[in-house]
């Protein structure tokens, strides 16, 4: 990999979720660190996996990693982090300001933008130097998926305009007459991100369309930050070994497609491609061959063909809530499992039976209306919660209700508290909020942000729930709020999809266990894009296909309740023909009736 030859001090790894963040930037800490260099890795992504990678104790404190000298590593905690932020920015106000202005501070560090704020605040100390990255050679990122990266990067201009604004005011960030110190860090962070002597991002793509337009997006985006060191780096390269496999011509063929017909603004950075490998990237000796190019012989299993998995299909699992006739159908996991897919899949299998459905998304990366193209169905309507709307129109109905009576001044600082990044997250969930009240009519198929996005939502719910049931005058027997609406198994059926490889599998586990401390346990486990259920024949296919058993059969005999499994698509599984084919488990797509 080329930006290796020569690295800058800082290297961050960017992208689309699942893509192979995680995978690149381990293996170049290990290849740094392995050439004597001091290196930290750092990881920025609530749903972070870095310890499953290394096969290695992460934790939130900066730590060695014992089997690899000179790596050391840290895992950003954000309820951690949010825990440290809190106490450090109420701490010096005991006992000098008056308990009811500690109080009003402590509300206002209560909710999820404080969480996200802090898990920044904690990024920008390794960045600008600070602490264990102090004396390093170079700091490696893993960082959060697309979306949530671009927030955080783009906070520093956010809230310095807020604090110029602002002077006596007060945020999720606490005091705003506190923050001269944090505005200072804050700067010199991005100062080292525009910084091409220091810093060189990588974005990292499969080559895939959607994985593509996503990373030219974010080099847009990024450029117009003045973050221009790019580089691209397209990850999972395949070449078919058996041409007669048409699965495997269909697979290099959509990846050439695909990366022939790269946007011009990828087209132009500096490429390096990253082949397919037949084993999961877990492992030193994984990671280092990562890097290399040499094949370890004892990760090969030399068989022929594919195993047999005997799995429901995502219809058979559609056949267990289809009768009910309405109800809130939530397809959560990863970023780059095919939520978006399987969500659509869903939708027109339902919506091909005949009933009224709502296919939707909390994802502001998402291309929910791509997945289904052009096909119309009457009885199926898509749509998206767009947060710049949803803020617009959130901040309308606050100044025309709770500003309506308000003296010019009071009024003014109400617009100024409108101004603040944290409203978007509370408009977001009022959307939300609405479409899982649509679910009492018809069915409503949502597809779900990013792992780490949706548990800040349903954190931003859970809080919603406590204040509604602390303040309401109704009788508690006869309040309903979402987060009610989400624990009824009755009303709402969670699905987690996940791909057939260790990492996901373990990510899906962990979002389980967040749920089920929520009081909502998944109805069933979608394992997507399998190549054992699509029985391909080339040999790197197979031994992919042999690699997703143990995982597939810990799914289902470990985690979930229920089990459908999806195979790879040769062709695209957009449109309505393509996505019920998906449904049924076929590779074949043909107008399928009901």
């Amino acid at each position: 990999m080329s930006f290796l030859d020569s690295p800058s001090r800082y290297l961050f790894f960017t992208g689309k979720g699942g893509v192979g963040k995680t995978s690149l930037a381990c293996a170049s800490a290990v290849r740094l660190a392995d050439e004597g260099n001091d290196v930290l890795l750092v990881s920025t992504d609530p749903a972070s996996n870095l310890q499953q990678v290394l096969e290695a104790p992460v934790g939130s404190d900066v730590a060695p990693v014992e089997s690899v000298p000179n790596l050391s590593a840290v895992n950003i905690d954000p309820e951690a982090a949010a825990d440290d932020y809190r106490e450090r920015v109420i701490e010096p106000m005991m006992g000098v300001l008056p308990d009811e202005t500690v109080e009003q501070v402590e509300e206002q560090l209560s909710g999820a933008c404080t969480t996200e704020i802090a898990s920044f605040d904690k990024f920008t100390q390794f960045l600008a130097g600070e602490g264990a990255a102090a004396d390093v050679d170079h700091v490696v990122f893993d960082t959060a998926p697309t979306g949530h990266t671009l927030r955080l990067l783009e906070l520093p201009a956010a809230w310095s305009d807020y604090i110029e604004e602002n002077p006596e005011g007060a945020s999720c960030l606490g005091p705003v007459s506190g923050l001269e110190a944090q505005q200072e860090r804050y700067t010199a962070a991005v100062e080292a991100l525009q910084d091409e002597g220091r810093t060189t991002l990588v974005l990292v793509s499969r080559p895939e369309a959607s994985a593509l337009k996503e990373a030219a997006r974010s080099s847009g985006e990024l450029r117009e930050l003045d973050i221009t060191n790019q580089q691209l780096a397209v990850n999972g390269v395949f070449r078919a070994r058996d041409p007669s496999d048409p699965l495997a011509e269909a697979m290099e063929r959509r990846a050439e497609e695909a990366l022939a017909a790269m946007p011009e603004e990828l087209a132009d950075l500096p490429r390096d491609t990253v082949p397919l490998k037949g084993y999961n990237l877990v492992g030193l000796a994984s990671l280092r061959s990562l890097v290399s190019g040499e094949e370890p012989s004892s990760m090969t299993n030399g068989a022929e063909q594919p195993p047999e998995i005997d799995l429901p299909s995502v219809h058979g699992l559609v056949d267990g809530f289809a009768e009910d006739g309405h109800g809130l159908i939530m397809v959560m996991g990863k970023g780059g499992v095919g939520k978006t897919t399987i969500a659509a899949s869903l939708a027109v299998d339902l919506a091909r039976r005949g009933e009224e459905v709502l296919l939707t998304t909390t994802d502001p990366a998402a291309h929910i209306a791509d997945a289904v193209g052009g096909d119309a169905l009457p009885n199926l309507e898509v749509s998206a919660i767009d947060p710049d709307e949803a803020t617009r129109e959130y901040r309308e109905r606050v100044l025309a209700t709770k500003g309506k009576d308000m003296d010019p001044e009071e009024r003014e600082l109400l617009e100024e508290d409108l101004r603040s990044p944290c409203t978007k997250e509370v408009a977001v969930f009022r959307a939300f909020a609405r479409e899982i009240g649509t679910a009492q009519r018809q069915f409503v198929v949502m597809d779900t942000a990013p792992t780490g996005h949706t548990l800040l939502l349903l954190d931003t719910t859970g809080s919603y729930h406590r204040e509604v049931m602390r303040t309401s005058e109704m009788e508690a027997g006869r309040i309903t709020t979402p987060l009610m609406r989400l624990q009824d198994p009755d009303y709402t059926k969670m699905l987690l999809v996940t791909l057939p490889e260790t990492t996901p599998v373990l990510e899906a586990k962990q979002l389980q266990d967040d749920l089920e401390r929520a009081d909502i346990t998944p109805y069933a486990w979608v394992v997507n894009q399998s190549l054992a259920a699509a029985g391909p024949s080339d040999p790197l296919l197979v031994e992919r296909a042999h690699a997703e058993a143990p995982q597939i059969e810990a799914v289902q005999a470990e985690h979930a309740e229920r089990t459908a499994l999806a195979p790879w698509m040769p062709d695209e599984p957009v449109g309505a023909d393509r996505l019920q084919a998906l449904a049924r488990g076929t590779t074949q797509a043909a107008p399928v009736q009901a």
